[in-house]
């Protein structure tokens, strides 16, 4: 048995796992594993080009140009099958249990190996019945045709394998950046609330001083009348009990200051609190005491564009206007700056994009050049964002796409000048739209592009909104 099992193992080693026959000029491949040259290489030339080529055994990976021709394996194949060792499942002769004789017949009705004695038995007398060579080659066949499209469908899961992956890493990366994106406008609502904190503890604190000062002078006022009315009180007691010559002494005096005594009223103080300690999480509500009145420099307005009088609206006209070509004007895109500029603190301003079809917003370096086209990215100075072909973008170096459920009709700009960052909101539902962090220097200013006209339907301004005053009043930054 030991002998049997030993050849049986040679023999599987001599065999392709493509065609089940034995090797034909072995060719071996990275992996290790051997296969019949012609059979590898109609293997990988049905791959294509575009396919990389894996192991039809373990699944590796490897090269067209990596097979290698192994002589010493195609000399053990030729031995062996001068041995006369057939290609199969072992060599030792398989017996029926029931008659011990050799199994050489395939019933095809049952599928399994009989016996000669088995054939001519009542169970399979009116059964199909084959020599087992004669099935196994035909089922040799039958298999190898099996293994494309199985081979196929194992192709398909791998690609879909690696393609769920790439989403899962995708993904991961969507959430990491959205788990950052939310703890950073967290970090900033903290911020800010804190210094909220403090602003009105401190204007609690002022207001107490000032109404406690206005008290006590109430009551040093009334304190003083007190001790003045008791003093008449008692000199005209005393008065009372004088014998008559020292009662009349200055009788008319006496009763003259106690006719002229009259309490002064002290100051109305109202111990009401003024109605500015609201506390909120709102992110527009603790940006607002940052709010800046923002209006348009029409030096640098592009001669298409037409501002209103106040300075605070500005759309696409349908001509150029004739205007002197000064150095700070744009000359070739449609845009304007904001006539503030910012070289520190924290500002915010809102601005009206109602329905329009293409606008840009942000903020810009002073020194940006004014001729000829425009490329918005940070590094060309520009921290903008946009709406266009129905899509809202971050103006990154590469766009960034923006996910917006709400369609802003007014967008909120922040900007924290040595934070290094600006930051858009979408005013209408108060959500978060996009922060760039950077490093600032020299002084900068709003930016405004409110988009081609386009025959009529993007005709409507950009309007500069006022900011309103947080709850409790502008306490200041």
């Amino acid at each position: 048995m030991a002998a049997a099992a030993t050849a049986g193992e040679i023999r599987e080693e001599a065999i392709c796992s493509i065609c089940l026959g034995y090797l034909t000029e072995p060719v071996t491949i990275a992996c290790g594993h051997n296969f019949c040259g012609a059979c590898l290489t109609q293997y990988s030339e049905e791959k294509g080009t575009g396919t990389p080529l894996t192991c039809p055994q373990c699944r590796a990976r490897f090269q067209k140009g990596e097979f290698k021709s192994n002589t010493q394996l195609n000399s053990i194949v030729q031995k062996i099958k001068h041995l006369g060792l057939k290609p199969g499942k072992g060599q030792q002769d398989y017996l029926c249990e029931r008659h011990e004789e050799r199994l050489k017949l395939f019933c095809e009705d049952d599928g399994e190996t009989i016996c000669l004695v088995c054939e001519k038995s009542r169970d399979h007398k009116a059964h199909t019945v084959v020599p087992t060579e004669e099935a196994a080659q035909e089922y040799k066949v039958k298999l190898q045709g099996a293994l494309g499209p199985l081979r196929k469908e194992l192709e398909e899961a791998l690609a879909l394998t690696s393609k769920e992956k790439e989403k899962t890493t995708e993904w991961q990366g969507k959430v990491k950046n959205k788990r950052e994106m939310i703890a950073g406008e967290f970090n900033k609502l903290h911020t800010l609330l804190r210094e909220e904190e403090q602003l009105l503890l401190q204007s609690l604190e002022d207001e107490e001083r000032e109404t406690l000062k206005r008290l006590q002078k109430n009551v040093t006022k009334l304190s003083q009348q007190s001790s003045s009315l008791q003093q008449l009180i008692t000199e005209i007691e005393e008065k009372c009990q004088q014998p008559v010559v020292e009662l009349l002494k200055d009788v008319k005096s006496t009763l003259s200051r106690s006719e002229n005594v009259k309490l002064q009223e002290p100051e109305a103080v109202s111990t009401d609190l003024k109605n500015k300690y609201k506390i909120s999480l709102d992110m527009r509500e603790a940006l607002k005491r940052f709010g800046v009145d923002v209006t348009l420099d029409p030096d640098t307005a592009h001669p298409y564009l037409v501002l209103s009088g106040d300075r605070k609206r500005v759309r696409h006209g349908d001509r150029r206007q004739d205007l002197p070509n000064k150095p700070e004007r744009f000359d070739y895109c449609a845009c304007v700056l904001g006539a503030e500029g910012f070289t520190g603190g924290r500002r915010y301003w809102e601005v009206g994009v109602g329905d329009k079809a293409g606008w840009e917003l942000g903020i810009c370096r002073e020194s940006v050049s004014r001729k000829g086209k425009v490329t918005l990215t940070p590094e060309d100075g520009y921290w903008a964002m946009w709406l266009r072909d129905g899509g809202y973008k971050a103006l990154t170096s590469c766009p960034t796409p923006l996910p917006v459920s709400v369609r802003p009709g007014r967008v909120g700009i922040f900007l924290d000048y040595e934070a290094g960052k600006v930051s858009f909101y979408n005013v209408t539902d108060g959500s978060h739209l996009f922060t760039f962090t950077d490093t600032f220097s020299g002084t900068l200013r709003p930016y405004f592009y409110p988009g081609l006209n386009a025959g009529g339907r993007n005709a409507a301004p950009l309007i500069i909104c006022p900011v309103p005053a947080p709850a409790g009043g502008n306490l200041g930054p």
